[in-house]
């Protein structure tokens, strides 16, 4: 569950002082929604308890947690005997430390980058296990440094022909604590840094891509907080680069569709790169009709809520799902039916209408040397 992050106390609306050069400061963040905490004047104290000049109002922070301070220009942190520990770079000290730019600085499992920019603002975060959580964000560090993710591929077929359509590309990886994509989310959250991810989760997955043989579609994904801000059709020029043949379809999850006007535009621009546009999850939540209607994407992709089961299910939800496909169809729109396991719902999928559906019963999620 997510928690407040009290605002700073009054001693740090103050300027800084004139006991040190050098500016200190603790990040929150990434990209285009850096917070940042003037670590000034000092010494600095971290905590949960009011007065502290930076209270942290989290389960996971003890009262007086830490202590920061600047001597001779260096910045150093002393943990204040908390419960949960003050790690940097992963390692729980037991003793004043310095601090270095740009290490990791956590109290329990809130992290921060150490900088010397100037930047006056608060910050948020989430809690889980703290060592796991300490260990699994110093590992996503690892993770976009190093670039070190696994992409899979989940087979797409066309449910007349039977013929291989395409591919999405999702992730895996070694790192601990960020085996999934759903972890590596996780962690990324934490860091205000999904968006980073995600583009480069989708430059990995084409880049390897490129080897399955014949060339196919590669379906992409996007996080929601794409949509909402700019850089989207920026980074998919980029990955447009890596290959000037190979189609691609970028998937827009249905919770980010919520103007028909920007849709328009994010599809005319991703027509110029030669790039298609899926709307993912399509009923999973407020299904959004208008968005359908006034901007129609390439593939809508049917949520697995509706999906699964669908040959056990009464007749009047097969009707029912039925006349949304004859809808999408008449829209132009490839109607593509997610998480397809029996041969039983393919079947019933295929007497319905869809176009294509991926899913178990078509293959599971797998490395590229599976498909070359």
């Amino acid at each position: 569950m997510m928690e407040s992050l009290n605002s700073l106390s009054s001693d740090m609306a103050s300027p800084p002082t004139d006991s040190h050069a050098t500016a200190w400061i603790l990040v929150r963040g990434g990209g285009d929604s850096e917070d940042t905490v003037l670590v000034d004047p000092t010494p600095f104290t971290v905590g949960r308890r009011p007065g502290c000049s930076l209270q942290l109002n989290y389960k996971t922070v003890s009262g007086a947690h830490a202590e920061l301070w600047v001597e001779n220009e260096q910045l150093w942190v002393e943990d204040s005997r908390s419960t949960n520990g003050t790690y940097v770079n992963g390692r729980r000290i037991a003793e004043r430390s310095p601090l270095r730019e740009e290490d990791l600085l956590q109290f329990a499992d809130i992290a921060f980058r150490v900088r010397t920019e100037r930047r006056f603002t608060t910050c948020h975060t989430i809690q889980e296990d703290v060592c796991d959580q300490a260990l699994s964000l110093v590992q996503f560090d690892r993770l976009m440094e190093n670039r070190l993710v696994t992409p899979y591929y989940q087979p797409i077929l066309d449910l007349k022909s039977g013929s291989n359509l395409g591919f999405e590309v999702l992730a895996r990886s070694r790192l601990f604590g960020l085996e999934s994509c759903a972890a590596m989310f996780n962690a990324a959250a934490r860091l205000n840094m999904e968006v980073e991810l995600s583009r480069m989760l989708r430059w990995e997955g084409v880049r390897v891509g490129l080897e399955i043989q014949p060339r196919t579609c590669l379906f992409v994904n996007t996080h929601p907080l794409e949509v909402r801000r700019e850089g989207l059709v920026d980074s998919m020029a980029s990955v447009r680069q890596l290959s000037a043949d190979v189609p691609i379809i970028l998937e827009v999850h249905e919770a980010a569709i919520t103007d028909p006007k920007d849709m328009r535009l994010l599809r005319q621009q991703l027509r110029e790169l030669n790039v298609g546009l899926a709307y993912d999850d399509f009923g999973a939540g407020q299904t959004r009709l208008a968005e359908l209607v006034e901007a129609p994407p390439d593939y809508l992709k049917f949520d697995i809520s509706l999906v699964r089961g669908i040959s056990q299910a009464p007749v009047e939800r097969q009707r029912m799902l039925g006349s949304l496909v004859q809808m999408v169809k008449d829209l132009g729109i490839n109607a593509l039916a997610e998480g397809i396991e029996t041969a039983e719902d393919a079947d019933v999928c295929r007497s319905l209408g869809f176009d294509s559906a991926q899913g178990f019963h078509f293959g599971c999620p797998a490395p590229v040397r599976q498909f070359v």
